[in-house]
């Protein structure tokens, strides 16, 4: 993806894209049965209180159902349930399916799962999907409250590795050309994502028109040790989104201990001035599907009103 430039926007700040996460509503039922495999009726009451949540998109996130999984006619059956609630697809999002998982298997079924997701998300409709290189969260970061608080997996140090990362997702964004679907690869710490600039240089590595970032800054700041300023990091990452997840974080350090604190906040009131972000972003040209994310507590609630804060700053932003 080359870099965009301020440009007028496609959208209003009543009509973007702002599509709910669905992190909160679990991907299985009473009995272990996975809302994928149950009937179209399972996924009725995730979708309705996101509806009676003022949303008028969804993010697909595949811990909630997985679409690359599902036939054509159950596809349609989910568009059709999400329509007669008034709600659209904004976004595919692949979840901790490497496509350089260290397990060579492993790593080759994430890649044709990727290949599927862009055919279900064409399919559906749905022009955006998001991939990336984290992987599944390790024993010790399930044995925290905060996952990010224990050290995940990360990616090597080797170049054949990180060009194996180029080489696969190429292979997505051209069959994603194809489709008409844009492919963005998030950000994350550990891997070859990790920095804003190794960020920039995987895409440009990749370098398809169609192949871009998206910037989850908040991954970054909530870490407990040093990291990029956010401000740093938006403006190389910026020319490159495509896609955008948001959300933010309370962050603290005291250098006389070297003691961090970090814990979920709304998009408002955390460390991050999504104000000056969302007008950076805008500046840069972005004009692609927001994501409102927040982990904690009723998480639907906080990602409605920062979907409102939002709306909001681009009010403000976008001008007459």
């Amino acid at each position: 993806m080359t870099p965009g430039s301020p440009a007028p926007a496609r959208w209003t700040a009543e009509t973007w894209p702002i599509g709910a996460a669905l992190l909160q509503f679990p991907g299985d039922v009473a009995g272990g049965t996975s809302l994928t495999d149950g009937p179209p009726s399972g996924w009725r009451p995730a979708l309705r209180e996101v509806a009676l949540a003022g949303f008028q998109h969804v993010d697909l996130t595949d811990s909630w159902v997985r679409v690359a999984d599902l036939t054509p006619e159950r596809r349609s059956a989910l568009t059709e349930v999400a329509g007669e609630l008034g709600l659209a697809f904004s976004n595919v999002s692949v979840t901790r399916k490497s496509v350089i998982d260290p397990d060579p298997d492993r790593a080759r079924t994430n890649l044709d799962y990727a290949l599927r997701s862009v055919d279900a998300a064409a399919e559906m409709g749905v022009t955006s999907v998001c991939l990336g290189l984290h992987q599944p969260l390790t024993p010790a970061q399930l044995q925290v409250q905060w996952f990010w608080l224990a050290p995940g997996a990360e990616d090597p140090d080797d170049p054949a590795v990180r060009h194996q990362a180029v080489e696969r997702f190429r292979r997505i964004g051209e069959h994603a050309a194809g489709a008409g679907v844009q492919i963005s690869l998030e950000m994350y710490e550990g891997t070859y994502l990790g920095t804003s600039q190794s960020s920039v240089d995987l895409v440009r590595d990749i370098g398809l028109e169609n192949v871009g970032l998206c910037p989850d800054i908040g991954n970054i700041v909530r870490l407990h040790r040093p990291v990029e300023d956010w401000r740093t990091m938006l403006e190389r990452m910026l020319p490159y989104t495509n896609y955008w997840q948001v959300k933010n974080y309370l962050r603290d350090h005291d250098p006389a201990t070297g003691a961090y604190f970090s814990a979920p906040a709304p998009l408002e009131s955390g460390f991050i001035d999504y104000r000056t972000a969302i007008g950076m972003a805008i500046e840069a040209g972005f004009d692609g599907p927001l994501c409102v994310e927040h982990y904690g507590g009723d998480g639907l609630s906080v990602s409605a009103a920062n979907r409102e804060y939002v709306r909001r700053i681009l009010t403000a932003k976008l001008g007459d």
